[in-house]
């Protein structure tokens, strides 16, 4: 069964609506994390990173499908089992619903996370019509859409997860004040006094040691003579 649907705007990842049935299980941790990996997934929409229009993200024994249309994204959870042509079939009507208000305007003045309410109760009133994949109306539905082929893409959502990590490690990287190199040793003044006197301050400074050593060696002399 169909057990969570958000419907969000791509431009930058808000929220609109959820079923209003859901509001009761705020209370529930599991409800929680899928709403939370919902949410999660609309805002990858958002970034273009899953740049496809159709989609089902497995998880576990679950899984998310979303839709694109008209910069709105619809973005439900099922159980794996449920037949997927049928779940985009709930999609696509909530999106010829969304369609039917016109409410585009009012789409774009919206700043509070699932403040359309109006259409979070139409989104309840649908599902309902999807609950049972045994009903008449849906075996009607599943046996005209089987001819029908289904462009989706499939992607796990640990993968997505993972590939959001290493982007943001990367971001973060190149975000990083680089390290300054002093202009003054890094002159082509400097360097050219570096390979001109580095071979003459070795010559100096092994006639140095040279000098020392023999020295050395005439005191010790000098010492055994006179013992």
């Amino acid at each position: 069964m169909v057990k969570l649907t958000i419907v969000g705007r791509v431009e930058d990842g808000l929220p609109l609506a959820q079923d209003q049935t859901y509001v009761n299980q705020e209370d529930n941790t599991s409800f929680l994390l899928y709403k939370q990996q919902a949410e999660f997934l609309l805002k990858q929409v958002s970034k273009d990173s899953l740049l496809h229009p159709k989609m089902t993200i497995l998880l576990d024994h679950h899984s998310f499908h979303f839709l694109v249309e008209k910069k709105i994204c619809y973005i439900a959870l099922s159980d794996s089992s449920y037949p997927r042509k049928l779940l985009f079939n709930y999609l696509q009507n909530l999106n010829k619903e969304l369609d039917k208000l016109d409410e585009k305007a009012l789409i774009q003045k919206i700043s509070k996370p699932y403040s359309f309410i109006r259409f979070g109760k139409i989104i309840g009133r649908i599902r309902k019509q999807y609950i049972d994949t045994r009903t008449q109306a849906n075996l009607s539905k599943l046996n005209a859409l089987r001819k029908q082929e289904l462009d989706v893409v499939t992607e796990h959502l640990n993968d997505i997860i993972q590939r959001q990590q290493i982007l943001e490690t990367l971001e973060k990287a190149s975000s990083d004040p680089p390290m300054i190199v002093s202009t003054i040793w890094s002159s082509r003044c400097l360097q050219d006094i570096s390979l001109k006197w580095t071979p003459v301050t070795i010559i100096i400074l092994v006639i140095l040691v040279l000098f020392k050593a023999s020295l050395i060696m005439t005191d010790d002399y000098l010492i055994s003579t006179m013992i």
